[in-house]
């Protein structure tokens, strides 16, 4: 009879039950669903501004046009046969004013739509590009309109000596208080969809 015995110790392979494996799988999933949450709160964040900064692009370039364009002027203290009056669209550059204005206007609000399916679907990409497209050509219109307003405002104010161009604004006080008012509007609606553009951009980098 041999009194060497065996010490070796034996592994036993004991199988992962079908709940343990459930459980992982359940805390995979969870972690794998959990993480596009924060991404789409901040998308969705986004997508409001978007629209609350709209609103008050539209609302500023109406302002504008509609300031321009009910600006008239008639110096009371000339017979009805001979007097000086000022208008808007006695010059072709606040013409221009009104009718950019009016277009930024329209777009801004038919851009509304657009914007709140922007924040039922924070992910879609295409929208966004649309919006991105378009606020940028608004963007031209706006500045445009509201610099070249702005230099017939200056010369309204100030005059030309060299070119004989006389300050009207000290008697037409009322047009020029409110041609300087649209002009500001117009160049606040241009701000805001500078802002806009960048929104949009930063959203779509982030994508």
């Amino acid at each position: 009879m041999d009194s060497t015995k065996s010490t070796g110790e034996t592994a036993l392979n004991i199988p992962e039950s079908k709940s343990t494996k459930d459980k992982n799988t359940v805390a995979y999933t969870a972690t794998t669903t959990a993480t596009p949450y924060p991404q789409a709160r901040w998308k969705r964040g986004v997508s409001i501004f978007d629209f609350i900064l709209r609103i008050c692009a539209l609302v500023a370039a109406l302002a504008a046009t509609a300031t321009m364009g009910t600006t008239d002027q008639t110096l009371p203290f000339f017979t009805q046969f001979f007097q000086f009056q000022a208008s808007y669209d006695d010059l072709p550059t606040f013409t221009f004013f009104v009718v950019a204005n009016a277009i930024v206007s329209g777009y801004l609000f038919l851009s509304l739509p657009f914007s709140i399916v922007g924040i039922v679907r924070p992910h879609a990409a295409g929208i966004k590009l649309l919006l991105l497209i378009f606020d940028t050509m608004m963007v031209a219109f706006a500045t445009a309109a509201a610099a070249a307003a702005a230099a017939i405002v200056y010369l309204a104010h100030n005059g030309n000596s060299n070119t004989n161009w006389l300050a009207i604004c000290q008697q037409f006080t009322d047009f020029c208080q409110r041609v300087s008012g649209a002009v500001v509007a117009s160049f606040i609606a241009a701000v805001i969809l500078i802002f806009l553009v960048l929104l949009s951009a930063v959203a779509l980098r982030r994508r």
